[in-house]
Order: structure tokens, then C-alpha cells, then sequence
């Protein structure tokens, strides 16, 4: 009998990349949401199928039959940043929401991808789990007031609850139409499409965690079907053990561009003052490799991918 996951905003940025990676699973089925009526379902959805669904709603119908939700239905962190109260009603009490509407259907498994933010800003330093978040952004306020729901719903038995704790994803998109554009890597594939340079608005100093979204996807299938016994806690950091200052990933991103587009795009930055240095960052996935989950996939080819889908989206015809 199939595994039958509902994933909420799975046509979304990190969504459909989880739902496109979890679709190549004939023993999963899947429910996706979106909140256009009548979005079109792409080709490798396969057997599995969309429903229109706001998380202002309840989660009643949505959550019916369903053994798995993977939720990551939210405002991003921009809207988060206009209208905080709006943030809070759907990134926390809308995950409120759907969790009860998921014990209220026996749902047996709850993943929330939150987000390393959670533990303040700038993330500098060693973080692990042990790590009191101190959030400071809305975004990051509202997605720990919604793992406190889920966490505690675990802690009572009444959901096996996850957390995973996403650094900086990054990679293409299912389609050109999901406007995640102003992401730092996917900005940049764009810009050297579109301006053939890379232009950073900082001396790209700062570091950041980097994960592909290809990795974000396999670790969602990973905690699918991972033992109970195995989850410990239910909460967990998802990185990719690989901090980078921006100026550099921009350089690889230029590197990349040499590769797939034949040419070597122009770095434009902020200099940075005579001996100024990067705060070093730690962001540590101990835990998560203790379940038996490793990272696989090469930031080369999450880049590759990324480039040549703008070249057909944003390229000249």
C-alpha cells in the first residue's frame, strides 16, 4: 500500500523540489497545494494530484486519508516583513491550523521545514541544536512560534512532529514562473544571463550555510519514512557543512557560467577595508547525521542547473 504524503505549497520555490524528488517514489502518493484554483499539474507529478487550498483555511479536507504532511506553506520574508501580524496568523497560527486538522485526520507524521534563522541574525559561530534561538526578523519569530506547535504536539503524543531547521537552499526552481529571483544564487544566475555581470551590493564578506535544494529534498525523503525510534527528539539543523562567504559563491557562480554559457561574467562589489574579515559560521548537522542521512549532491551541478534554466527563461530568443 502507498505511502500518502500531503505536501503544502508543493509548487512552491523548496516545496516543488521536495515534491518533484518524492514523486519518483511509486511508493509515495502525493497531495499537493497550491492556492491557485486550478494550477496546472506539471508532468512529474504522475499518479498523484493538486488541491486548491490557502493556509488561512483549515486543514480539514486537505489532511483526509493522508499519512505524511511535509508543511512549508507560508509568507515569505518579505511579505513577513510588511505586515508581521499578517505573518504571525499564517506562518504560526496557520500551522496551528493545519496541525490539528492533522491529528484530527490521524495523520501519523508532521515535517516542518523551518529555518536556521530562528537563532538570530547575522548567524555567525558554532550553532547546533543546543542553541538558544533568539529570532529577531518576523519570518523567523513566526516559523519558531509554529515548531513550538509542532514540537509540542510530539512531545504529547499526538503527532510524530519534526522540525528541520533549513540554512540557505538554493537551486532552480521547478518552473521560471516560481519568483524566488531574489535569492542570492538564483539572482545571480540571472543577472549573468541577463547582464552578463555579477553585481553584489556588499563587499560579500558575510557567511552563509549553503544546502542544495537537492539535499533539502532527499532529507525530507529521508525523515518520510525513517523510524520513529530514530527521530529523537524531532528536531533538527539541515545545512550543507559548507560555509561560504557570498563573494565567494559568487565566484563560483561566475566559474559555472564560464562552463555552461561560454563566458565569465564581470564581479562588481563593495570593497571591503584594508584587513576586514568575515565572522565565521559553524552550522552544524551532527544530529541530523546521526539518523543515517548524508549530503550528496554537488553545488556545481545545483548551479549548472540553475544557469540553464535562466538561459531559457531570461536569455535572448
Amino acid at each position: 500500500m502507498n505511502m500518502r504524503v500531503l505536501i503544502t505549497g508543493g509548487l512552491g520555490y523548496v516545496g516543488g523540489r521536495i515534491a518533484q524528488h518524492l514523486a519518483a517514489d511509486s511508493s509515495l502518493s502525493l497531495r499537493l497545494t497550491s492556492r491557485r484554483a486550478g494550477a496546472p499539474q506539471p508532468s512529474w507529478l504522475g499518479n498523484g494530484e493538486i488541491v486548491p487550498w490557502d493556509i488561512a483555511q483549515n486543514g480539514n479536507d486537505i489532511c483526509a486519508s493522508i499519512d505524511a504532511v511535509v508543511h512549508l506553506a507560508a509568507l515569505n520574508e518579505i511579505d513577513c516583513a510588511q505586515d508581521a501580524c499578517a505573518a504571525l496568523d499564517v506562518n504560526g497560527m496557520g500551522t496551528l491550523r493545519l496541525l490539528q486538522a492533522a491529528q484530527a485526520a490521524g495523520v501519523r507524521r508532521f515535517i516542518y521545514l523551518s529555518t536556521a534563522h530562528v537563532y538570530g541574525a547575522p548567524l555567525v559561530g558554532s550553532i547546533s541544536e543546543q542553541t538558544v534561538p533568539r529570532p529577531v526578523h518576523p519570518y523567523a519569530i513566526t516559523h519558531k512560534v509554529a515548531e513550538d506547535f509542532v514540537l509540542a504536539a510530539r512531545d504529547q503524543g499526538k503527532v510524530e512532529g519534526i522540525v528541520l531547521r533549513l540554512s540557505n537552499g538554493f537551486g532552480a526552481p521547478i518552473a521560471a514562473e516560481v519568483n524566488r529571483w531574489t535569492l542570492l544564487v538564483n539572482d545571480l544566475c540571472r543577472q549573468a544571463v541577463s547582464t552578463g555581470k555579477l553585481v553584489l551590493r556588499s563587499n560579500g564578506l558575510q557567511q552563509r550555510d549553503f544546502i542544495t535544494l537537492q539535499d533539502a529534498a532527499r532529507c525530507v525523503a529521508h525523515f518520510a519514512v525513517l523510524p520513529k525510534a530514530d527521530c529523537g527528539d524531532g528536531l533538527f539543523n539541515l545545512g550543507g557543512e559548507c560555509s561560504r562567504s557570498i563573494y565567494e559563491m559568487t565566484q563560483l557562480v561566475a566559474a559555472r557560467c564560464q562552463i555552461v554559457l561560454g563566458f565569465a561574467p564581470s564581479i562588481d562589489r563593495v570593497e571591503p577595508q584594508l584587513g576586514e574579515l568575515s565572522q565565521a559560521l559553524d552550522y552544524s548537522i551532527a544530529k541530523l547525521k546521526t539518523t543515517g542521512f548524508s549530503l550528496q549532491s554537488r553545488f556545481e551541478d545545483e548551479i549548472d542547473a540553475t544557469l540553464s534554466l535562466c538561459q531559457l527563461a531570461f536569455g535572448e530568443n
